[in-house]
């Protein structure tokens, strides 16, 4: 991949705030001057601009220190609106209209690709100045044929605000890799796959049309040892669960494609951040209610890590039961009227599809991680094969069963062995059968000899270099 550089601004930069101020104000001014003008068109002179250039101001603050590059989507807006705009007032003048025209695509395609590490940021400045100049001659041009400028105020303060941020771009220089153009806030786009991959998505397109089944059994005797063990090292609440998921996170180490997922018809890979999605009760009784967990986990991570953290979010998720936040949205939502809803939800998949959905919403999420764990162990019953959501980003789900005891010959002698079942949901677009099936004999063989499960992976594999 070409190297480029990765802008950023910073909330903390006040020339980032006085931006802010200056475009807003250039809302205001639009809305006052252009609302005592007669024959005008609301959408075209008022409401699109306005949207537009609030947008700009709440990606800038929401997303700039990652992903400024998106600010090229108002600004684009911002070009369709004055182009629709000259159609009329350059109608008699065609060939004006076309050199108009080419110069605002000129001006949309170079912020594009400065803002995308291209082109050094300082070549924006001559940019600004040039429509700067060009307001200020319609500016004169008005002026002679004595009409009033004043509507030419909401162009000033917006340019002065572009030529403000100027002063809070900054260049990442810690070397990681930063967001660019087709990356989500959750996962980076997979560049380097195959076409046959690449078309996948397409030909299934939902999550559930292309989901494989299958179930495992797996000796539990040494785990149920390991189990007892950790319990008596410190850890009382050590349990399958936790060791199931320190084996899922280990096997993440070693088959990094294991965390990627499918959104907008795209793979992407997630990275170094494992989020493991699980439903809680805050008992075990059917009037209490429930609530969706996602934890963070690190591919280097260990059992004690796995088990800190793990109890950490369940232990938060049962004091705040009442206060959950997914489930404070979701009341929020289910109080509205059903066609406002639709709406809404219908909002959320057009910005997750094209990669727009804030980051914040994602968290919020329970149906955006890297895989869903569902315990029915501890409901004493066997597990079940659960269905993947075609809304948001899961690619996987595993549960897992009561322990049950078999009868079978070794060495000639019948001996009494304790197996766990488990059952897996995947999504095959993310990765080919031989790789599922070599990280899933990896998995097993680590819930088969759990020990190495307290030591850190000796090398973690990276998905995209």
């Amino acid at each position: 991949m070409e190297k480029r550089l990765h802008l950023y601004v910073s909330k903390k930069h006040p020339a980032l705030w006085l931006t802010g101020l200056l475009m807003l104000a250039s809302v205001v001014a639009r809305i006052a001057v252009f609302s005592r003008i007669e024959d005008i068109s609301v959408w075209r002179q008022i409401v699109w601009p306005s949207i537009a250039v609030v947008l700009f101001v709440l990606m800038a603050f929401l997303t700039g220190e990652e992903m400024l590059y998106r600010t090229a989507v108002p600004v684009w807006m911002l070009g369709i609106c004055e182009m629709w705009q000259l159609y009329f007032v350059l109608a008699g003048r065609p060939l004006l209209l076309v050199l108009a025209c080419i110069g605002i695509l000129f001006f949309c395609g170079s912020y594009t690709s400065i803002l995308a590490g291209r082109h050094k940021p300082w070549l924006l400045l001559p940019l600004y100045l040039l429509v700067l100049a060009i307001v200020g001659y319609m500016h004169w041009q008005l002026a002679a044929q004595s009409r009033s400028a004043t509507t030419l105020l909401p162009g000033y303060l917006l340019i002065a605000g572009f030529i403000t941020m100027l002063f809070a771009l900054k260049v990442h220089t810690d070397g990681k890799y930063h967001p660019t153009w087709k990356d989500r806030s959750d996962g980076r786009y997979i560049r380097s796959s195959p076409a046959i991959e690449q078309i996948t998505p397409f030909i299934m397109p939902d999550r559930c049309g292309a989901n494989i089944l299958f179930d495992e059994s797996v000796e539990i005797s040494e785990l149920d040892r390991y189990v007892r063990t950790k319990r008596r090292e410190g850890m009382p609440n050590f349990g399958m669960t936790h060791a199931i998921i320190a084996a899922y996170v280990r096997t993440v180490a070693r088959y990094p494609a294991l965390n990627r997922f499918v959104a907008g018809q795209r793979i992407y890979s997630r990275g170094e951040d494992i989020a493991v999605c699980m439903t809680v009760k805050k008992e075990m009784t059917k009037e209490s209610p429930d609530t969706v967990i996602k934890v963070h986990f690190h591919p280097g991570d260990t059992a004690q890590d796995v088990y800190e953290k793990f109890n950490a979010a369940v232990a938060s998720a049962k004091d705040e039961m009442e206060d959950s936040n997914v489930d404070d949205a979701a009341g929020i939502l289910t109080s509205t009227p059903r066609m406002v809803l639709k709406l809404v939800v219908w909002l959320v998949k057009v910005l997750d599809y094209f990669a727009m959905a804030p980051k914040f919403l994602l968290e919020l999420s329970p149906f955006h991680g890297s895989i869903y764990f569902t315990s029915m162990g501890s409901l004493g019953i066997k597990p079940v094969y659960h269905h993947l959501y075609d809304f948001g980003t899961v690619p996987a789900f595993c549960a897992f069963g009561r322990k049950r005891r078999a009868e079978e010959i070794k060495d000639g002698a019948v001996v009494e062995c304790k197996y766990m079942d488990l059952r897996f949901n995947l999504d095959e677009r993310i990765c080919d059968g031989f790789y599922y099936a070599s990280l899933i004999k990896y998995f097993l063989r680590l819930l088969s000899h759990p020990e190495v499960l307290d030591r850190p992976p000796e090398t973690i594999q990276r998905d995209i270099p």
